[in-house]
């Protein structure tokens, strides 16, 4: 799959009017629930030394592009010290900063800079287990049998004579979710290997956490990502049940040993009761898996405040499946108090860009963004145009809807997946652990492309950690600048007439045909998403924003346009 339509379609978009760009900064310290958060994996950021890594001061050497998208937070994924068996969420130490990424000094610096321009911070945090190397681990791995080390973490006698793990458990990346050390005892690790899980009935455990919330919090941290924030309780009674007996965890309802159970909650309450220690309160979002029901308690106000809905992300791009899935999130909203988070991409599956571009799966998952589908050398073919258009229209009909959104670094260029990825420089552990039957998540965290030409296309001076693809440069920042056309100046455009805009948690509903997708937000500002194949025409009002270029008066295919 090698892109050649760079992130723009011609001709230009209508003109924005500066009476729909301004830009009120906000100090309610409900901000998060209508912000606009922008993920920034740091790794593939950009690069400040030339050693090939993204790090903290090539994230503030470009505040001033963050600023000038018009984003409200960024969403930092892991910045600790790792060894990077999964991108940074196997972590060593969870107050402190990758020497690599840089220090702690940084970090403040970083906090500075967003803050200096009204953008907040949001951290990852990866409680459901440690890396390999975190000091806790290594301590149990000195440790004897039933010692107080090893009973921060997982540890089981094997089956049997102790030769075969307790459980035919699988882990998420593939293979045994058991590990055995020298002794002859397990642990687990629902993810790679070197991701032991912790024991979260251990009060240290707890404790230390708490600790952790406060350290970034007193740091001037505004929030929290809340990572597999439905894993950290696990019912371990004996005998294990079979893998072959197990509900998905999808549909588990609190009754999957390991997903989902709800003593999850009471560990969520302590944490909201520091989080609103602080003035204004910080916020948290938790990365859950489980059916909308099950969500609405991670969203609560006694819990984490906000849970993602990925519901959009795993849609096809069809009429009748955003209509339902924005009316089933808007109820549960309304229902627990919280509001909806919208998403398309992020760092763990293919971008929207390219996945709106595939054929039609049977299957439905590579609809459900898993970029490990994209596998073996037999990827499908993409239809680029197609792909970008689509990925525009629903970005477009996203940043309408009430509730957040989240963006993915990159996406505002329209980029692509990178599918061409050598094996030798593939990174993720679902690639290995497969044995290569899945090509894993580093598509998606090639180095973004900020110029057209150079090394790294302006990431940094020493190359990239993952090999980006020559056709980038038409992708890239510096080709998109002072294009009205561009995907890069859409997102522009649409963040600074969103903020001009009533806020609220409601919308209209408008009779339309029934591949139209038509709603009214408070004050009157309209958004329609044509999803049929033939153009459609327009209400009597202003044009102020479409994804692609009108015909005559008509919204064409596959097309978002507001009006006001």
């Amino acid at each position: 799959m090698s892109p050649q339509q760079p992130g723009h379609l011609d001709p230009p978009l209508p003109t924005l009017s500066e009476a729909h760009m301004t830009s009120t900064p906000t100090t309610d310290p409900d901000w998060w629930r209508q912000a606009v958060v922008y993920q920034i994996y740091p790794r593939s950021f950009a690069d400040s030394n030339g050693d090939g890594i993204g790090d903290l001061q090539g994230i503030i050497s470009r505040v001033p592009y963050l600023a000038e998208l018009g984003i409200d937070a960024v969403w930092l994924s892991p910045f600790y010290p790792s060894a990077l068996a999964d991108g940074g969420y196997d972590v060593d130490d969870y107050r402190d900063v990758d020497p690599r990424l840089g220090t702690l000094d940084d970090f403040d610096q970083l906090v500075e800079a967003l803050h200096g321009e009204n953008i907040k911070l949001i951290v990852d945090i990866v409680p459901n287990h440690t890396s390999n190397r975190h000091e806790w681990f290594q301590e149990a791995l000195a440790a004897d049998k039933g010692s107080a080390a090893r009973d921060r973490y997982i540890f089981r006698e094997g089956d049997g004579e102790g030769e075969q793990p307790p459980s035919d458990w699988d882990s998420v990346f593939g293979g045994s979710a058991w590990a055995q050390v020298e002794d002859g005892q397990w642990y687990l690790h629902m993810f790679a290997a070197e991701q032991p899980d912790l024991n979260w009935e251990h009060p240290e455990v707890r404790a230390d956490f708490l600790q952790t919330l406060r350290f970034w919090s007193d740091r001037g941290v505004d929030g929290f990502r809340v990572d597999v924030a439905h894993a950290l309780v696990k019912d371990l009674s004996e005998p294990f049940p079979s893998k072959t007996t197990l509900p998905r965890q999808s549909e588990s309802y609190g009754k999957h040993p390991l997903w989902d159970q709800d003593g999850v909650h009471e560990i969520y309450r302590e944490w909201r009761t520091v989080l609103n220690d602080y003035d204004p309160p910080r916020s948290a979002v938790a990365e859950a898996f489980v059916p909308a029901e099950r969500r609405a308690r991670y969203a609560s106000a006694e819990g984490l405040g906000q849970a993602f809905n990925f519901d959009l992300l795993q849609a096809d791009f069809e009429y009748e499946k955003f209509r339902q899935v924005i009316e089933d999130n808007l109820a549960l909203a309304e229902q627990n108090g919280s509001s909806s988070t919208w998403v398309f991409s992020n760092h763990d599956v293919v971008r929207h860009a390219t996945r709106y571009g595939l054929p039609k799966d049977p299957s439905g998952l590579w609809q459900d963004g898993k970029a490990w589908l994209l596998s073996n050398g037999t990827e499908p073919t993409v239809d680029v145009e197609l792909g970008l258009r689509r990925a525009r229209a629903a970005t477009l009909l996203m940043l309408a809807l009430p509730g957040s959104a989240y963006l993915y670094q990159g996406e505002e260029l329209g980029l692509q997946e990178v599918g061409e990825l050598p094996a030798a420089n593939l990174q993720d552990p679902a690639y290995f652990r497969s044995k290569g039957a899945e090509k894993g998540r580093d598509g998606c965290r090639v180095p973004i492309p900020w110029t057209i030409g150079g090394l790294s296309f302006g990431f940094g001076s020493g190359g990239s950690h993952l090999v980006q693809p020559k056709w980038f440069g038409a992708y890239s920042v510096e080709a998109q600048e002072g294009d009205p056309a561009s995907t890069l100046s859409l997102y522009r455009r649409a963040l600074a007439v969103r903020r001009g805009l009533q806020a609220s948690n409601s919308l209209t509903w408008v009779d339309s045909e029934d591949s139209v997708l038509h709603f009214i937000r408070p004050g009157g500002w309209q958004s329609i998403t044509n999803f049929g194949a033939a153009p459609v025409e327009l209400p009597d009002a202003a044009v102020v924003l479409s994804s692609s270029p009108l015909e005559g008066e008509k919204l064409p295919s596959a097309t978002t346009a507001w009006l006001i």
